[in-house]
């Protein structure tokens, strides 16, 4: 970036580096008939395509605004046409982007908050010192005080050698600060200074005010000295109020950012830090976030645990069941449709629900000897549907901005499927989150307990399902399964059936996917079951339980792959009783997010070992009794 006169830069810069001209102006003058004013310069800026932000107020005008040269010097002459800003002179710089994303026209009380009515910078202000004169006072190291003036946040970034800050967080808090400077800095010198020189305007004649001897202010503010005497005396870089977020004495864009959380700049070396999320947190605001999200997790798990008491689905309602058509349907009646796609509910029923008006379009009920097409959404209405019991005893292990991790118990079905709608994980979590729509990137099945990770938006899907197709993310499972194996370790690599098939399940198939899956055994109990750790490599359904069933030491509690190679059937009977005894236990992968911290490790969570994995555990028995035995012992 480079600066100029604004006679000079009439320059037509074109497009490209350098082509965008920011202004920065502000003038005490009493103005009046401000809605006009602002009507006026809103309807010109938005004809110029300017963006930034004007400020009108009886006080005067004051303004930081951004655009093509030609537009800016169009609105420089409109406003120098009124005759109380005709001398008005903007500070002036270059960029290669616009560094405002909006143009605001605001009317407000003061055009610098201050609260002091009594100070009017349009009759009185204390003394310009010029940037040459205040470079020749440090130079020659003459005894005064330089006051930084501005916002605790901007005095970070830079200031000059041995100034002292007001320490204030805003400006409107200054005349309480100035009070309790100390005694000796009212006997010698003081040169306030800020960005632009607007706040010295009314900073000096209140310091004045109260008793300080020698108040001077730099004519123009830092930006003015940059212009005209570089960085001499100066450390750091200068805040602004755009999107260049700092200026260095060159008047160059900086590679210091800005929280979007707590609004505090970034230098690099904040940006480093492994507590830098952009558009999240940062180093300074990390321990607030941290803070905030405990409380929106607990008050989320809170919601989650209100659903065991009440579950969702207990109560009659009318359900609204989806019901999209493939391409395969397309061109045939509703009627036909419905039995080919639910062959098990038979025609008859699906007849009767369709004369019942059941089956909607929108809100408005289909005939039987409709012709549906590919992609065509109707929906089924059950009415006073009341969905089976759950076990609702969610618990949200993790969550941040991207995702979050759960432990689900079971039973539970994850999403939507059968008698189950409300009463799911999905439908639960969706109320919690809301009004945010959580996307689920795998599963469990409905009797497998442990860890699940969801993404909170759609770029965080992306990433996960990446991970979750070219297998990087480390599943570990535990299960408790019948009989001792022979070895400590052992893999199973039977490939498994595309589809179901005997009764409803998969099936081990030579022809079918490939599979993998590498156990290890980590107990052997005296009932004769051995607890085990499985570590799926492929992801096929009902990998775990088929591999295990295969080996000859089924799932305690799978009702569906029995001892000595039977088959049970396909719907769920875990109970209280007899659980089936899977549990998705540990959760690891790379970090998913390009803008994370590249030095962190993976990300990882471990979920609590289920009361089953207890060798003293027989079906039945419930943590309680289990404490209970050993508190007798």
């Amino acid at each position: 970036m480079t600066t100029t006169t604004l006679a000079a830069s009439a320059t037509d810069r074109g497009s490209g580096p350098g082509a965008i001209l920011n202004l920065s102006c502000y003038k005490f003058i009493p103005l009046d008939g401000l809605a006009d004013k602002r009507a006026t310069l809103r309807q010109r800026c938005h004809a110029l395509g300017i963006k930034g932000t004007i400020l009108l107020s009886p006080e005067g005008i004051n303004f930081f605004v951004a655009g093509p040269p030609p537009a800016i010097h169009a609105l420089v002459a409109e406003l120098r046409s009124w005759p109380e800003l005709s001398d008005v002179q903007p500070k002036e710089s270059f960029s290669d982007d616009q560094p405002f994303s909006r143009m605001l026209v605001r009317i407000k009380q003061e055009i610098i908050a201050f609260g002091v009515p009594e100070i009017d910078p349009s009759r009185y202000t204390s003394r310009k010192l010029p940037a040459a004169e205040l470079k020749r006072w440090l130079d020659e190291g003459r005894d005064l005080t330089l006051l930084d003036v501005r916002n605790n946040y901007e005095v970070q970034v830079g200031t000059f050698d041995h100034a002292l800050a007001i320490d204030v967080d805003h400006f409107r808090d200054f005349p309480q600060a100035a009070e309790k400077l100390p005694a000796a800095t009212r006997e010698k010198p003081i040169v306030m200074f800020c960005t632009g020189g607007i706040r010295c305007e009314k900073a000096g004649p209140l310091m004045e005010r109260l008793g300080f001897r020698e108040i001077y202010q730099l004519d123009g503010g830092i930006l003015k000295y940059f212009e005209e005497v570089g960085g001499d005396h100066w450390r750091g870089e200068c805040f602004v109020f755009d999107k260049r977020v700092a200026l260095d004495p060159h008047l160059e864009e900086t590679a210091t950012t800005q929280c979007y959380a707590c609004q505090q700049p970034l230098t690099p070396a904040d940006q480093a830090s492994p507590h830098y999320v952009p558009g999240s947190q940062c180093p300074h605001c990390y321990d607030l976030v941290a803070a905030r999200e405990q409380r929106q997790r607990a008050t989320r798990q809170a919601r989650l645990q209100a659903f065991q008491a009440n579950l969702p689905g207990s109560q009659p309602y009318d359900n609204l069941r989806p019901l999209n058509v493939p391409e395969r349907f397309d061109g045939l009646s509703v009627l036909d449709f419905l039995d080919q796609l639910h062959p098990h509910v038979g025609r008859a029923v699906w007849a009767e629900t369709l004369a019942a008006g059941r089956i909607r379009l929108g809100n408005e009920p289909v005939s039987a000897d409709r012709v549906v097409r590919s992609g065509m959404g109707l929906r089924h209405l059950i009415p006073d549907t009341t969905e089976p019991a759950v076990n609702a005893a969610i618990e949200i292990v993790h969550d941040d901005a991207n995702l979050v991790v759960v432990s689900k118990p079971a039973p539970l079905p994850v999403h939507a499927c059968g008698r189950f709608n409300r009463n799911t994980l999905e439908w639960m979590l969706q109320q919690v989150y809301r009004p945010q729509r959580l996307k689920l990137v795998h599963r469990l099945d409905a009797d497998t307990s442990g860890l699940m990770v969801i993404a909170r938006h759609r770029r965080a899907a992306t990433a996960l399902h990446q991970l979750f197709q070219t297998n990087q993310v480390d599943k570990r499972y535990l299960a408790r399964i019948h009989g001792w194996p022979a070895d400590d370790a052992f893999v199973e690599t039977a490939a498994i059936g595309s589809a179901p098939a005997a009764e409803g399940l998969r099936m081990i198939d030579p022809a079918g996917l490939p599979a993998e899956t590498h156990f290890v055994v980590r107990q052997r109990f005296a009932d004769g079951t051995a607890l085990v750790e499985a570590q799926p490599i492929t992801g096929r359904t009902n990998q775990i339980r088929l591999h295990l069933w295969h080996a000859g030491h089924p799932i305690v509690g799978d009702s569906a792959y029995l001892p000595d190679r039977r088959l049970g059937h396909n719907a769920s009977q875990s109970t209280a009783e007899s659980p089936l005894c899977l549990h998705a236990w540990r959760l690891s992968f790379p970090q998913p997010f390009p803008l994370a911290d590249p030095e962190a490790g993976p990300c990882q969570w471990e979920a609590g070992w289920p009361i089953w994995a207890n060798e003293n555990w027989a079906p039945g028995e419930t943590a309680a009794d289990i404490q209970e035995v050993r508190s007798a012992s």
